[in-house]
């Protein structure tokens, strides 16, 4: 199931590159099938994944550069499967908003978008660092035309602000791989790509080594999150993407970021990280407070947004490096809730701004009179990212608090308390949006005609917001996905940070199905005659 979710929208891609342009009907129909068959696999993927195996499953592992002992790997754990879904999720919702928002140039929109899904898939799935880097550099190019052809007056700009420091971002991580792949030749003799292998063989890297591979994917990640105060591209982007552009930019493009400073930070380079994880809090603590104070003080109901997501992707950040159970499970949960919570407020936005014309917060007022359906919608996605009980966001809030309050890595109070700050912050400039776009009386007689939301855009916010309050009253259906796999890594750091742990048995369980598989692969190569 896993490779078929993957492959799919690749095909997709493809196959719509042989649809004739003028059959705009036909490319709109095909684009969202695939995206829905997408969708089914990934969602057969979730629901058949063990999750009380921490270990890899659905594991595919194909040699493809012999030399480079590169090859084609994927698979997923508890963690990287959560985000696969989600992809998997938004993508069928962007591209119905996609058929309302995109009047030209359809052909190249829906095959971008397809294969921007597989690039994406392709980075939570890939088990190989050169297959991980193959993804990551190919989401840029579909993310960069978007920008830049169906974007704003600033697109250009924006597209090229983007483009440069995602790229120089990712050059530096590139430094970082071949680093990681000769330390390992040194080690065992060959050069390797494998992350199996990778991940026994990297903790040993003496300290004075791993802290600059440690700071070459760190800055990667740090600007693909985006962390203060490599995060300047982000408003530009958001304020001139078009809207089906904010939503993927703002539901799953993120969380590429909080996954790789786990996977590649936590589970790769324990002892840098242990030497920089006040740091990296630091620099998410002010990011907290600056993307607060910054959204705050916005006028554009876009830039708001933008700052938003800045002040609570520092949380995560702070929760990822607390590197206890509870912050490293609250950020992989509130990176999930963020995704929905998100894709609402971005699909709300869209849709008043193009009913009204415009994203100043002074055009609007009083919406709630003329399109009740539409408030009720926009009030959801609000509370859910205030962090309101009852809504998915309270769940990961807390957890990543609690966390990074217990975590004997940090041993300080002052994260979480500058942490426990979000949700006084999130509350004035969430709330401020909503009173000044929903309440009050309206900015102009046009404002009045204003209609409410079709059946259709209730359909693209239906399943989030389902997903937003099933999660706010029932969390352990996705929390407990990840749970098996979080306290086998956290229990692995504590290990070499303390020698001793709290979670031996989560340890043992993936120990054992890590020697499993390298039996397999041992057995599969002789086979092979290797």
């Amino acid at each position: 199931m896993l490779l078929a979710t993957l492959i799919t929208p690749l095909v997709g891609a493809l196959a719509l590159l042989l649809v004739s342009r003028d059959a705009k009907k036909a490319l709109q129909i095909s684009a969202f099938a695939v995206s829905l068959v997408a969708f089914a696999f990934g969602l057969a993927t979730f629901l058949s994944f063990d999750y009380t195996n921490p270990a890899l499953q659905m594991i595919t592992n194909q040699r493809w550069i012999p030399s480079l002992d590169a090859g084609f790997r994927v698979g997923v754990d508890g963690m990287s499967v959560l985000f696969f879904f989600l992809t998997t999720l938004t993508m069928p919702v962007a591209i119905l908003l996609g058929s309302t928002t995109i009047k030209e140039q359809e052909k190249e929109f829906y095959s971008l978008m397809l294969l921007l899904e597989f690039g994406i898939l392709g980075i939570f799935a890939a088990t190989d660092t050169f297959l991980f880097y193959v993804f990551f550099e190919l989401i840029l190019i579909p993310m960069y035309f978007l920008i830049g052809v169906w974007g704003g007056a600033g697109r250009i700009h924006a597209a090229l602000k983007f483009f440069i420091y995602t790229m120089f971002g990712s050059m530096i991580m590139l430094v970082g791989l071949i680093w990681l792949g000769l330390y390992a030749q040194e080690t065992t003799g060959h050069f390797t790509t494998n992350m199996a292998l990778l991940r026994e063989i990297a903790p040993t890297i003496p300290f004075d080594t791993q802290k600059w591979i440690f700071a070459a994917f760190m800055l990667a990640f740090c600007i693909k999150v985006p962390l203060f105060p490599v995060h300047t591209w982000l408003p530009e982007v958001q304020s001139e993407s078009p809207v089906v552009g904010t939503v993927v930019v703002g539901a799953v493009l993120f969380k590429i970021g909080i996954y790789g400073l786990i996977r590649f930070g936590l589970e790769l380079f324990p002892a840098a990280s242990f030497e920089y994880a006040k740091v990296m809090c630091a620099l998410g603590a002010i990011a907290v407070v600056y993307g607060a104070m910054a959204a705050i003080v916005q006028t554009d109901i876009r830039r708001i947004a933008s700052f938003a997501l800045v002040s609570s992707l520092g949380t995560m950040v702070m929760g990822v490096f607390s590197m206890t159970a509870e912050g490293i499970q609250g950020a992989i949960i509130q990176t999930f809730n963020h995704g929905l919570s998100v894709t609402g407020l971005f699909l709300c936005l869209g849709m008043m701004t193009d009913r009204r014309g415009s994203t100043s917060l002074e055009d609007f007022g009083g919406a709630a009179k003329v399109m009740p359906v539409f408030a009720v919608f926009f009030a959801i996605s609000l509370f859910s990212l205030v962090g309101l009980p009852g809504l998915n966001g309270f769940i990961g809030e807390y957890l990543l608090l609690l966390g990074t309050f217990r975590s004997p890595f940090l041993n300080s109070w002052a994260f979480a308390i500058v942490g426990a700050t979000t949700g006084m912050f999130v509350a004035i400039y969430m709330l401020r949006l909503y009173q000044k776009t929903c309440l009050g009386e309206h900015s102009s007689p046009d404002a009045a005609s204003l209609t409410d939301i079709s059946a259709r855009e209730i359909a693209m916010l239906l399943p989030v917001t389902i997903l937003i309050v099933w999660i706010g009253i029932y969390p352990s259906t996705f929390m407990r996905v990840s749970e098996e796999s979080t306290r086998a890594l956290v229990g692995k750091l504590e290990l070499a940070k303390f020698g001793k742990t709290s979670y031996a048995a989560s340890v043992n369980k993936l120990r054992q199905a890590e020697a499993e598989q390298a039996t397999a692969r041992s057995e599969a190569h002789k086979a092979a005659g290797h």
